[in-house]
């Protein structure tokens, strides 16, 4: 009698783990597999292809950038564009000035000033002053100006000072906004805001999605391999109890 309850437990019990395991596979797969699409639908995978924007990021890294338009961007974001002046291929940039702002380097701290306020650069390379070359310009409505963070590598919005525009791009040539390193490994993560202009009227932009779509790919992947790994586990558990 009580062998035959033993083995009529040990079986519900059984039934009830394989069940649960592979619930755990099913979510997990819903998991792992929905962070994957969502990720396919708002974000872009670029490669950097120069040392303009080093530290921040190396030439050559992966970044995930986030579809986004043009008037959603704000100082300190870093974007990808492409407009005809600049050349025929996207350039990553930060932008440190908006339509209507006054851009001048450098005070004699060797700041960057943004309407005549000192702004608080830590992103930089090196620890020169804010560009090698001093530069005045006026933001006209509807377009950005765009430094790189290293800036005595960079051909950005100086260097082209004397077109129509002085230097700035139209809102509309942004195709994506930086939001995250993806390679190599050592330098994954999820691209901060600069505090230096959460200040200014307009404030900085509001990162997307990147990390619950990288728990839910994570969170997946875990619960797969949990649900995957109970049933030779159990087998392994019956034989010994045999």
């Amino acid at each position: 009698m009580s062998s035959s309850t033993e083995r009529r437990t040990d079986g519900r019990g059984r039934t009830t783990g394989s069940v649960l395991s592979g619930l755990a596979v099913a979510v997990g797969c819903v998991l792992f597999l929905g962070g994957f699409v969502w990720a396919a639908l708002i974000y872009r995978p670029y490669t950097v292809p120069t040392d303009s924007m080093s530290p921040t990021i190396a030439v050559g890294a992966r970044v995930l950038a986030e579809r986004v338009d043009g008037s959603e961007i704000r100082r300190g974001d870093i974007v990808v564009f492409k407009d005809s002046t600049w050349g025929a291929l996207p350039m990553v940039k930060r932008v440190v000035g908006v339509g209507g702002d006054k851009i001048s380097c450098c005070t004699k701290q060797g700041r960057l000033t943004i309407n005549g306020t000192p702004v608080e650069e830590p992103y930089l390379q090196g620890s020169g002053p804010a560009s090698p070359i001093g530069f005045k310009a006026k933001v006209p409505t509807g377009q950005l100006f765009l430094l790189g963070d290293h800036r005595s590598d960079s051909l950005d919005s100086r260097v082209h000072l004397t077109d129509g525009d002085h230097g700035s791009v139209p809102r509309s040539a942004v195709d994506a906004r930086v939001d995250a390193r993806a390679w190599p490994l050592g330098s994954v993560g999820v691209m901060q805001r600069p505090a230096t202009f959460s200040a200014l009227p307009g404030g900085t932009s509001q990162p997307g999605p990147v990390q619950p779509i990288t728990l839910a790919v994570v969170s997946g992947a875990v619960l797969i391999l949990v649900g995957a790994a109970y049933g030779p586990l159990a087998r392994r558990k019956a034989r010994k109890r045999a």
